[in-house]
């Protein structure tokens, strides 16, 4: 990461998954990274996307300042049920839940370790998106509760880039597409027919290193393309 300083801080939260762990590998392979922390379930305390209160205190555990954190959390499956296809199959507690993990959850999580961004230069905020997410991209409809969280949590990520730009001013938000990787979360889906989850983490890097700050919420890909909100 050319773009932060030398002996930048990195966290990674949601460490755990294919991805997560694909992240924390990445960056202890950078030689101007001096610390990569690592957080999954259980670590370094219990938390819980689903409980604010848990997240609050996962914040209190750590220590920034922070030139880069990832968050990769997220789920696609729930309770061992798969996303919606059909209006039919519309579940009202279902959609809460997806809401509650994929939006929510990591809107609380920006909102208490926002605050130990390092000030006064670059910081990066991201955080793993889906191009579901995009509404005027949805051209083939169901997927119902993830496709509106994703969109739920970009609207979140992209009001609050707006206010972390008038204290940070340096500050990049990117909403992340890393494309169909292969994990736990996509392997009911697509099989092992998906990228190598360590290829789309050095992309996602290399994407997020050229990116300028805007004072806004950035959506792109691994390849580096914007997608439309």
């Amino acid at each position: 990461m050319h773009s932060l300083r030398n002996g930048y801080r990195a966290l990674v939260i949601g460490a755990s998954g294919a991805l997560g762990q694909a992240f924390v590998q990445a960056l202890k392979t950078d030689p101007r990274c001096a610390e990569v922390q690592a957080v999954s379930r259980g670590q370094p305390c219990d938390w819980d996307l689903s409980d604010a209160a848990t997240l609050t205190a996962l914040a209190a555990q750590l220590q920034g300042p922070w030139q880069l954190v990832v968050d990769a959390t997220g789920a696609l499956t729930l309770g061992g049920q798969g996303p919606e296809k059909r209006l039919p199959e519309l579940d009202a507690a279902r959609l809460l839940h997806s809401l509650q993990v994929n939006a929510v959850g990591p809107a609380i999580l920006l909102q208490q370790l926002s605050l130990q961004l390092a000030r006064g230069e670059r910081v990066i905020w991201a955080k793993l998106s889906a191009r579901v997410g995009s509404i005027e991209d949805n051209r083939k409809g169901g997927w119902y509760g993830y496709r509106a969280a994703k969109a739920a949590l970009n609207q979140l990520m992209q009001t609050a880039a707006i206010e972390l730009a008038r204290q940070r001013p340096l500050a990049v938000v990117a909403a992340l597409q890393p494309g169909t990787v292969r994990s736990a979360l996509s392997q009911p889906f697509v099989g092992d027919d998906a990228m190598d989850p360590a290829v789309s983490a050095q992309r996602l890097l290399a994407v997020l290193d050229v990116l300028e700050p805007t004072g806004r919420a950035q959506f792109v890909d691994h390849l580096g393309q914007h997608i439309p909100w």
